[in-house]
Order: structure tokens, then sequence, then C-alpha cells
């Protein structure tokens, strides 16, 4: 089998993440993305949740690219609102993706609620398919412990970082070193599980 694999996303942030890992499990893949097809088909994420959000876009882009695709989503999970921001996490604020918007929203969101009930954690999952075998999907989800604060800290990272503190460490994401946080943010911790079960899961075909 010809060694390529579809990245299903345009975030070359996310991009580089795997990449990295690929290269740190010494897996020797040429990894594509979105931006390397033209004519991409319109894709609904109208899951209710992050895995099958992952496996709405894994399935179709499969499809599409005819080679094995990883495809992912993520999100914050605040207890005290029963589970939201969630799947919509990216667009909270509004239809328009802006991180600005999304944390203005959720500190209005928790408006008056004690930092000990601020509860939160950060879910990432991975859903890797091959074209005509959707039934053998690999399904991998990392979690990340936490809670959200009432007033931002640190100036890295994107999205909720700021806002997300992670008691293990005493620091938010955006508090910590990009090797800090892969150590132990919700991506991290499924990207690490991915390079495991990847080689296996894939000499089945």
């Amino acid at each position: 089998m010809e060694k390529v694999i579809l990245f299903a996303t345009n975030n070359q942030n996310k991009v580089k993440e795997l990449k990295a890992a690929f290269e740190k499990a010494g897996l020797d893949y040429e990894i594509k993305t979105d931006a390397d097809f033209a004519d991409m088909p319109h894709i609904s994420e109208n899951g209710t949740t992050f895995a099958e959000n992952a496996t709405i876009k894994a399935h179709t882009m499969a499809e599409f690219a005819k080679m094995p695709t990883v495809s992912d989503d993520s999100g914050l999970v605040v207890d005290k609102l029963n589970g939201a921001p969630g799947v919509h996490s990216a667009r909270y604020g509004g239809e328009a993706h802006n991180d600005a918007r999304n944390n203005a929203k959720l500190l209005a969101s928790l408006g008056g609620i004690p930092q000990e009930e601020r509860k939160a954690k950060f879910v990432s999952t991975f859903v890797v398919s091959m074209p005509g075998h959707f039934d053998k999907d690999l399904v991998i989800t990392g979690e990340c412990d936490g809670e959200v604060l009432a007033i931002p800290r640190g100036r890295d990272g994107f999205g909720y970082d700021p806002l997300f503190y992670v008691p293990e460490k005493k620091k938010t994401f955006a508090e910590m070193t990009t090797d800090e946080k892969n150590e132990v943010s919700h991506r991290g911790r499924a990207l690490k599980q991915l390079m495991e079960k990847l080689p296996s899961w894939l000499e089945q075909f």
C-alpha cells in the first residue's frame, strides 16, 4: 500500500502537530491535507458528540480521497454548563469562529460561579477510516481535566487556553511551553495513543 494518509483539516497548527508526532514515532508517511484537493465535498458536522463529528469528516474524506483518513474533533466540556460549549466550542460565541467572543461568552455563562465549581475538561477524539472498511474505524479519545478561571492568564496558545487552568501544572494552557502543553493536553494524549495504535491498525488492510 502506498504510504500516504490524509489528515482531514485545513488547520496548519494541527497539521504541524500530527507531522511531528509521526516523525517522533518513526512513521514514514506522506501526510496530505484538505488543501491538497480541489472540489472538496461539503461536510456538515451535525453530530452530537466529538466522535460523531470526527467520524462524519473521516468517512466523507476517505470516500472522496480514496485513502486512509485521520480526522479529529475537540472542545471544552464544562460541568456547570451541562457539558457546553462541547461540540459547539469553536463557534460558541457566534457563527464565525472568534476566540475573543467565545471566551467572553464562556465567562458570562459562568458569571457568579465560585472557582471550586468551575470544573471542566478538554476532550479530543481522533477517528481513522479506510475507504470500504468503515466498520473498522480506529477511534481514540484523549482528555485533560482542569477548571475555568475568571480572569485569563498567559499569552501563548489559542481558543480557551488562557482560561483553562490545569491544577497538576499550576498553569493555564496559555502559560505552558508547547512541550508542557503536549504532555498533558487532550490532543497530546490522544496523539500519543494514535501513534501507538496506528501502525498495527494499518497492517490489517
